[in-house]
């Protein structure tokens, strides 16, 4: 038959290209690899109904990604077997080196430049996933463990040659007090109240917004109104009232009353053997719903919807007063409503990719934007009849977040791997810059001491001042911390319990104790 006849020819075209990187990969292994090429040629001789050159086409593709997977393989295991020769130096010379000194080699650049690129991939089919995706990306617990390991398996190796040189600050300074677990997907972003009863909120790729006891760890309500991944929760700050952005391309207010549980005796988590860095990339994700129980009250329809938006609501916060609020879309807008009337006030346009955040000013009528373009920009709107906008340039990445300090500074984070501060007054060129080994994600900054808490997409969150002085690294082992990127960072000073908390992929966020002053003196 001419098809049968086309598509063989086609098959003896492609073998020879595919042979030599099948025997790559399987070089150790003979009888591996004649098990695979004979299960090619099978797949390969098997009648078809495509057209030979569609046949052809498609088997070229599959031998393109067979090669990059390759390729990564090998370059992963050059990596461990490079690190495991500079352990063994090391050992013998009885010394240690910083992540940083690593990061100058042109070994250490392949492997971030990796996990960049399969993280960033993670967060976009993550943050724009909505109920019309949901029989492909459902983020149940299953199916999320399921894409996420297969993507953890190639960056995860990646990001433990950077931890495996960093010194880990002492657990008197940096404790991690609870762990709130339920959502069946990762968390986007966490916050916390500002007024009694203090909670705290986060924001999940499996479509939900939860409210937690922060002493307890348990779940106190649950928002499901929207229709597609929570990526953001931030909350009035006089009201009981909170404003949630999701990929279903709307925000939405509403209200909640919360009744917090009677505390009870907390178990110190840091009790532990000698190791102090156990790489537990393999390690289960936590187990969903375990402390949100079905009675749990849960809330379904917003008190107001704002929808003027033609892509995905990545972010949204208040405005002083509580009286406005502005979201961040990847439709490259950032809109300013009236929450009494829902109406669109001010479309803020300019910029020139995706929005991947916004941040208002505690004290002042002042927004920041950031974006893929590479740029965040400030919109000032103290004067309603003038409404200026500064633009500004300091990072070669995406800007994935920027906010402001309760003083004259914007704190900028990016892909680029550096976090910058900036004055308010002269913003031409940062007064600080920050470089890290990963990605930076959604940045916070404490209030009175003005820290900058850093979460990345290797696992890790650290502390700096400022100035830029890494102040310290949260302990992270096989018994604690995040499993998966770390998404977002926020701080709760006044909080006696914890006072720092953070969120990940793993599907757990972690309320962390940080002595301050002892952090300080350590400087």
């Amino acid at each position: 038959m001419p098809i049968e006849s086309g598509s063989s020819a086609a098959a003896r075209q492609v073998k020879p290209k595919r042979k030599p990187h099948a025997i790559s990969i399987r070089r150790t292994n003979s009888s591996e690899q004649e098990r695979v090429s004979s299960q090619r040629d099978m797949l390969e001789g098997q009648d078809s109904k495509l057209p030979p050159s569609i046949r052809q086409t498609l088997l070229e593709l599959f031998g393109q990604i067979e090669r990059e997977f390759e390729n990564l393989y090998i370059e992963n295991l050059e990596l461990r077997r490079e690190i495991e020769t500079l352990n063994d130096r090391l050992t013998a010379e009885g010394q240690t080196v910083d992540g940083g000194d690593l990061s100058k080699g042109q070994l250490k650049a392949k492997a971030s430049h990796s996990t960049s690129q399969l993280s960033q991939k993670l967060k976009t089919t993550y943050k724009a996933s909505t109920s019309k995706r949901s029989n492909s990306f459902p983020g149940k617990a299953v199916g999320a463990r399921n894409f996420n390991m297969g993507s953890w398996e190639l960056w995860g190796g990646d990001s433990w040659i950077v931890s495996s040189f960093k010194t880990t600050t002492s657990r008197a300074v940096c404790q991690l007090v609870k762990e709130y677990i339920g959502h069946r997907d990762g968390i986007w972003d966490v916050s916390v109240t500002r007024l009694q009863p203090v909670v705290l909120g986060t924001a999940s790729a499996d479509h939900s917004a939860m409210l937690w006891s922060i002493e307890t760890g348990k779940c106190l309500l649950k928002y499901v109104g929207h229709a597609g991944s929570v990526n953001s929760i931030k909350f009035h700050p006089s009201e009981q009232v909170a404003l949630t952005a999701s990929g279903d391309q709307t925000a939405h207010i509403w209200r909640y009353i919360v009744q917090l549980p009677i505390p009870q005796p907390v178990v110190d988590s840091n009790q532990m053997s000698g190791e102090e860095e156990v790489d537990f990339s393999d390690k289960d994700e936590a187990e969903g719903d375990a402390e949100c129980p079905s009675e749990s009250p849960t809330i379904r329809v917003p008190s107001t919807t704002l929808k003027s938006h033609q892509g995905v609501v990545i972010a949204a916060d208040w405005l002083v007063g509580g009286k406005q609020v502005v979201t961040a879309s990847w439709d490259r807008m950032a809109n300013l409503y009236d929450v009494e009337t829902s109406e669109l006030v001010h479309s803020l346009t300019g910029h020139d990719q995706e929005l991947t955040h916004c941040c208002t000013h505690p004290t002042q009528r002042l927004v920041v934007t950031s974006s893929r373009d590479t740029t965040f920009r400030l919109w000032d709107f103290r004067d309603p009849s003038i409404h200026s906008v500064n633009v500004f340039q300091g990072h070669t990445d995406t800007v994935t977040s920027a906010v402001f300090t309760v003083g004259d500074n914007v704190v900028s984070g990016s892909d680029d791997r550096t976090v910058k501060v900036w004055d308010l007054k002269n913003m031409r060129s940062p007064i600080a810059t920050i470089r890290t080994d990963s990605a930076v994600n959604r940045i916070s900054v404490s209030v009175n001491q003005r820290i900058i808490a850093l979460p990345h997409d290797n696992r890790q969150v650290r502390l700096f001042d400022m100035s830029g002085v890494r102040l310290a690294r949260l302990p992270r082992s096989n018994r604690q911390g995040h499993r998966r990127m770390v998404c977002c960072t926020a701080w709760s000073e006044d909080n006696p319990i914890c006072n720092l908390f953070s969120c990940g992929f793993d599907r757990q966020a972690i309320g962390w104790n940080i002595n301050i002053p002892a952090l300080l003196q350590e400087k």
